[in-house]
């Protein structure tokens, strides 16, 4: 018996001291920190909601709806202000006047809603279904819309759509890019950028054709417009195309595709 050793690491009391202080010093911090009040989310208003789906004027803020179905609900004037709806189903809901302040609406169903003039500063719409919504009086320009679907064109300005349609191409996500590009060139068929940034998405999508056919539209509406920076820009990309049919130069291919991506950043100075 008195040959038998302790085989522990030497190392492991160490080991658990540090922890057990970790652990301590954790709780510690946690005890802390303040509590929301509990007014953060008013459980009466939430129980009415999901009950009943009729909460007019209800005081939802911080409330968490996850994946709940509150299709046709009534929640005219409710402040939903930082609540949780990520891929709620909405369809059809009646959110007219309603504060959607940092409210969380990520991959919500929100076809056929209602949202006229309610606030959606920071609300956070990304792979939100929006198809036949109604969005009067409001303003998306401060909302996060990426991989968003069916946004109306009453929705935002032409400078809001070419804005989401950068954001999209920059994401690769091309086919979304080109419908936002469309909807700010039906709004105002002389946005002169768009043709040229729908270009670049078009000639990123292998289809050089209509690219070439954008670019030139872009650097005769450029030119007419007096803007020099646009207008060789568009001359360039067109270059670049031609360019890069003609048999491969050491250091061309690269050269260009270091193009196409300072162009990509001179779209976005267009916005101001």
């Amino acid at each position: 018996m008195s040959n038998l050793r302790d085989t522990r690491s030497p190392a492991l009391p160490n080991i658990l001291t540090n922890v057990c202080r970790g652990a301590i010093a954790t709780a510690t911090l946690l005890a802390t920190i303040p509590l929301l009040p509990a007014t953060a989310e008013n459980l009466e208003h939430t129980r009415q909601l999901l009950s009943t789906k009729q909460c007019q004027q209800c005081d939802l803020r911080s409330a968490g709806f996850v994946m709940a179905d509150l299709s046709s609900s009534q929640l005219q004037g409710a402040d939903l202000t930082r609540a949780n709806l990520s891929r709620a189903n909405l369809a059809g809901a009646d959110l007219t006047g309603a504060n959607l302040s940092g409210t969380s609406l990520y991959g919500a169903n929100l076809t056929g809603a209602n949202l006229t003039g309610a606030n959606l500063t920071g609300t956070d719409l990304r792979d939100a279904y929006l198809l036949n919504a109604n969005l009067s009086n409001t303003s998306l320009s401060s909302a996060y819309v990426e991989g968003a679907t069916g946004i109306p064109q009453n929705a935002g300005k032409p400078e809001d759509f070419y804005r989401w349609a950068l954001t999209e191409a920059q994401g690769g996500n091309y086919q979304a890019a080109i419908e936002y590009y469309n909807q700010a060139l039906t709004m105002n068929p002389e946005f002169a950028p768009a043709y040229l940034g729908r270009g670049l998405v078009l000639y990123r999508f292998g289809n050089e054709a209509a690219a070439t056919q954008d670019a030139k539209i872009a650097s005769q509406m450029f030119s007419t417009q007096k803007n020099a920076t646009g207008y060789q820009a568009s001359q360039n990309f067109l270059k670049g195309m031609e360019l890069a049919r003609q048999p491969a130069k050491k250091g061309g291919g690269s050269n260009f595709l270091n193009f196409l991506g300072s162009l990509g950043s001179l779209l976005v100075q267009f916005l101001f």
